[in-house]
């Protein structure tokens, strides 16, 4: 069976990986006719301790929040807003809290088809432990997720 894809989420944490995969869910999106999400989440306290459904969502109306979010939203537009090259139909959004609980939560949410993400992040511990937060939503996502490798690695 074919698959249909109607909405695709891009995770970015900003690295290099993650602006390689963006060009692969681009692609998707365009060759699908598809929703594309650009979502970044800033890292937040908590632990991946337990079920998505265990953590809950950080309030996106506590000033604190909106305080940080806001710039980071505007980061992410400044990255990848040039790069979609007039593609029509997509949304930004920021989230804070744990990166795994929160991909995994707002594609179950938004009823997302696929989500691509960078296959190593930025982060030191990432380095080290290759992959965690790609292989993390790969095993609780409730659709289908593509990791995509920077070939330069």
């Amino acid at each position: 069976m074919k698959p249909e894809y109607q909405k695709i989420l891009f995770c970015s944490d900003f690295s290099l990986d993650a602006d390689n995969a963006f060009y692969t869910a681009l692609d998707m999106a365009e060759r699908y006719g598809a929703r594309l999400c650009l979502l970044h989440v800033l890292p937040g306290m908590g632990n991946l301790a337990g079920a998505v459904e265990d953590h809950p969502a950080a309030p996106t109306d506590n000033p604190a929040n909106r305080e940080a979010i806001e710039p980071a939203k505007q980061k992410l537009i400044d990255r990848y807003l040039h790069r979609l090259g007039g593609y029509p139909d997509y949304e930004f959004q920021v989230l804070k809290g744990v990166p795994i609980v929160e991909i995994v939560r707002f594609a179950r949410l938004q009823e997302v088809d696929l989500i691509v993400l960078g296959a190593a992040g930025s982060s030191k511990s990432n380095k080290l432990h290759f992959g965690s937060t790609a292989e993390n939503v790969a095993r609780r996502a409730q659709c289908t997720v593509m990791c995509i490798r920077n070939p330069k690695r």
